[in-house]
């Protein structure tokens, strides 16, 4: 019997703390101890290990490191790596952290003095191949792929370290078309920026290749120049012929360092239970000390009993209903579905969790079984993403439970930078370790359901992960002082979000189809004309060709060029009106081809067999607290010029029914005035006056309203935004066609008319810094870790979100509010009306026409008392038989 080969891993150990430390890199303050201790590479190296661990289950296990910035390699090269950015600090601490982890997961790690981690690990990969052994590298770093052979196996870190990429021989030959041999030939000839090595000049990756293709080795090309036809490439190779032999030199990793170790020394001992609990108290890693067994000398957790559990499940089937338990209980539930348009895709399988074990189905039918819908009834479920399963279930005919908790929509909260929608993602960054869907149902085209033992192995290890994550979640929350804002707000938002999306707004397909042929028509008539002002006919959508005829032939001036050839870009378009007709009859084709392609054809794709477009609401996307609209995107649909004609497909569903259309006016400048408790702001919107006519007059000095021009109040518009926005005098000068010195008197001219205003700015700033986030009135954070940063643009970017988000995002708070009480008033007063969508400061209903003066009366009143601030809300309202003509 042959015996089994033994397994040896290795560890890329500076490449994986590296790309540890930047996969949260944008939460480093989310990750911090309360002696101010980072730990977001420590808890990303921490979740690796588990998983290669786990997964490789090795005989021996090395984490090699460099010992410094000086190796042979930099003596032969002064430049070597020249290029790079100086260690973060808050990833330089870290790295004891790191290698006290490994001690206490019983890996051993190594460096050599002179000698780069790539090097130790290519000298200890041959001496496990040449034992018999196999070998798997772990590294960010692909220049690694040049070990791979039949016994070695080199996994390259994907997005962060989320994924991994496996590397053989045959991949390297399927994915760059050379062997692994011929990769440092290959970065001989083209060098490499990331560590700052030459090559050979304007020789790249796609020249490189096809002469490794012809000659082999760069040895055989520079024996074979002959063969080369005369060229400027020839001269390069000929003149640049000893840094493209040093730089192949510096890109061999070497696998014959004089390592003080062998593989004797490398066995893996397994981890210290004991010092990886003192370690991971030490550093607040509250998830990884639940996944470890309990302490026998002390009495378990319930967190830590269930993290540690094995994944139990029963398959549950009608004929086994009875084995649920009698007791109402807390159960984590899932609708799993294989595609993210949850409106669409498969429905493949659910999973009950309860205290005790998972129940599972393949059968989402079984969810309409009366037994189980009535006993489901009596429960507390726990969910990751309830709108998704509210309307999963619909598409069943049901009509979940109330939603006690949704581990989605906690976790964004808590995080709003991590805007991931994958239970995977969620998990780790919590520190709990769960398998991405990705990965056991692949990507794109790729995806599928696995084998039933596989896919409730995951349905059941989410089941865990639900009730494990919860009062953890819960906990952060409170501590944070958001528990209210998810129970208040964003679960009572996700059902009414549910209820919207399910309802879906008609389209009139037969008016969208004539729109289109009309469209079709005035596209042709720009084309004909377009051909006649160029005295040619070209590719229109070319931007080589159309850069040809505007700056070449027509002599139009060249405003930008790219890497290309002539930019062609609206911006540029922009800046040549007027220069020559073709210039606005390109905006105007550009313009309509897009109404055509992006809203006729888009929109008809969109539609559902039941008549309407469902688009989803993505509550858990942007930082501000703002909802976004996929599947299709309805906040995009054209307000202005000839684009809002597009609004006149949509219609109510049906006949005797109007589109109502309320909008909360300028809402974000009457937040400001609320926060920043400006008098004079405030009493121009008490007053009711025309915040940018009263801008208007502040800035230009003038004595009356009547004075303002339409130019003027454009112009005061823009400041108004702007400064909320945390505008520059250089953005304002471009956005309305000023000079950067009128721009700044305009802001100076609008801080001394509003000087609470700027007095909150300052005020936001310093809090930013201070602690490092800012909140809404809500309580709804934003991280700003560059605040602190030494590049100029960053710093200041976390400036000026600093000054915006408390604005923006208050205001998106407070729609929030008007749509939940919205719903609430509508079922109160037993209305038909329904809401249809939310469009930024916009809610969208439809209803029979004899409801429309109680919604006038109605929904303007909700939503004015949505939130009390010191100035009134204002509320603007119409309705129509479509909705263009509602606005």
């Amino acid at each position: 019997m042959m015996a089994t080969m033994k397994k040896l891993l290795l560890i890329d150990g500076n490449s994986v703390a590296f790309r540890s430390f930047y996969a949260l890199y944008n939460q480093l303050d989310r990750f911090t101890t309360k002696d101010g201790l980072h730990t977001n590479a420590v808890f990303v190296f921490n979740n690796l290990l588990d998983i290669i661990v786990a997964k490789e289950q090795p005989d021996a296990a090395l984490v090699a490191f460099d010992a410094g910035k000086t190796t042979f390699r930099t003596k032969q090269f002064d430049d070597y790596k020249g290029g790079r950015a100086k260690t973060p600090s808050e990833l330089l601490e870290q790295l004891p952290l790191i290698k006290r982890l490994l001690d206490d997961h019983g890996i051993t790690h190594y460096e050599l003095p002179d000698w780069e981690a790539d090097d130790i690990i290519g000298t200890m990969a041959k001496a496990g191949e040449e034992a018999g052994w196999t070998v798997t590298v772990v590294t960010g770093d692909r220049d690694l792929t040049q070990l791979t052979t039949a016994a070695v196996t080199v996994q390259v870190t994907v997005k962060g370290v989320g994924e991994l990429e496996t590397y053989t021989p045959a991949h390297v030959q399927e994915k760059l078309g050379i062997t692994p041999a011929q990769i440092v030939d290959l970065k001989g000839l083209m060098g490499d920026t990331s560590d700052n090595y030459p090559g050979v000049t304007k020789v790249g990756e796609k020249t490189a290749l096809k002469l490794l293709e012809q000659f082999g080795t760069m040895e055989n090309l520079y024996a074979n120049l002959d063969e080369l036809k005369p060229s400027k490439m020839k001269e390069h190779l000929i003149e640049d012929r000893d840094q493209a032999f040093m730089s192949k030199d510096l890109a061999t990793i070497r696998q014959d360092a004089p390592v003080t170790i062998g593989l004797s020394d490398l066995a893996y001992r397994g981890p210290d239970i004991p010092a990886l609990r003192d370690l991971y108290t030490e550093l607040e890693m509250r998830q990884a000390l639940a996944k470890l067994p309990a302490d026998p000398a002390a009495a378990p957790t319930a967190a830590a009993v269930e993290a540690s559990a094995p994944a139990h499940f029963v398959e549950l089937t009608a004929a086994n209903l009875e084995t649920l338990p009698a007791k109402p209980g807390q159960v984590s539930f899932e609708l799993e579905m294989l595609d993210d348009n949850y409106h669409v895709s498969p429905l493949i399988g659910f999973f009950l969790g309860t205290a005790d074990v998972t129940y599972v189905s393949a059968d989402a039918e079984l969810l309409t079984n009366p037994t189980l819908q009535t006993w489901l009834a009596q429960q507390t479920l726990v969910v990751f993403d309830a709108k998704r399963n509210q309307v999963a279930a619909h598409r069943l005919g049901l009509e979940l439970p109330p939603i006690d908790f949704d581990v989605l929509l906690a976790s964004y909260l808590l995080n709003p930078d991590q805007n991931s929608n994958d239970f995977g993602q969620i998990a780790q960054d919590h520190d709990y370790q769960l398998a991405f869907d990705a990965d056991v149902y692949g990507k794109g085209a790729k995806r599928a359901v696995p084998e039933q033992p596989a896919l409730f192995a995951h349905f059941a290890a989410k089941a865990q992960a639900l009730a494990t994550l919860t009062p953890h979640l819960i906990a952060d929350l409170k501590d944070q002082n958001q528990f209210d804002l998810f129970t208040d707000m964003e679960l009572p938002l996700a059902q009414v979000l549910a209820r919207m999306e399910m309802q879906g707004i008609t389209l009139d397909q037969a008016r969208l189809r004539d729109m289109g042929k009309q469209f079709s028509q005035t596209i042709k008539v720009l084309e004909e004309k377009i051909y006649g002002e160029a005295g040619v006919k070209f590719n229109l959508n070319s931007p080589k060709q159309l850069g040809e005829i505007l700056f070449e032939k027509l002599n139009l001036p060249v405003i930008k060029k790219t890497k290309t050839g002539y930019s062609t870009s609206v911006e540029v378009l922009d800046q040549l009106r007027g220069g020559h007709p073709i210039v606005q009859d390109i905006l105007d084709y550009r313009a309509v081809a897009k109404l055509n392609s992006t809203y006729v054809t888009g929109l008809l794709k969109a539609v559902l067999p039941d008549g309407k477009i469902h688009t989803r609401y993505l509550q858990t996307l942007t930082q501000t607290g703002r909802l976004s609209s996929v599947d299709p995107n309805m906040q995009n649909i054209p307000a202005r010029d000839e684009g809002k004609q597009i609004r006149r497909a949509f219609v109510p569903s049906q006949p005797g029914w109007q589109i109502f259309s309320s909008d909360y006016s300028q809402i974000e400048l009457r937040v400001l005035a609320h926060i920043s408790g400006d008098e004079n702001m405030q009493e121009a919107f008490r007053e009711d006056r025309d915040i940018h006519a009263n801008t208007a007059m502040k800035i230009f000095n003038l004595d009356s309203p009547d004075q303002v021009t339409p130019d003027m109040r454009r112009q005061a518009k823009a400041t108004n935004f702007g400064i909320v926005y945390g505008i520059s005098d250089f953005g304002l000068a471009k956005n309305i066609g000023i000079s950067r010195k009128q721009a700044k008197a305009f802001i100076d001219s609008y801080f001394e008319q509003y000087p609470k205003v700027h007095d909150y700015m300052d005020k936001m700033v310093q809090v930013a810094r201070d602690q490092g986030y800012v909140e809404t009135l809500f309580h709804r954070r934003r991280y700003l870790n560059q605040i602190h940063s030494r590049n100029f643009n960053l710093r200041q970017f976390a400036e000026r979100t600093a000054m915006n988000t408390p604005i923006q995002g208050s205001a998106a708070d407070i729609i929030k509010v008007a749509m939940i009480n919205m719903q609430q008033m509508l079922e109160a007063e037993h209305l038909q009306s329904r809401m249809l969508l939310q469009v930024h400061d916009e809610l969208i209903f439809e209803g029979p026409e004899a409801e429309m003066a109680t919604l006038a009366k109605l929904v303007p009143k909700v939503m004015d008392s949505a939130v009390k601030l010191a100035i009134p809300l204002k509320v603007e309202s119409s309705y129509g038989p479509d909705w263009f003509q509602a606005k």
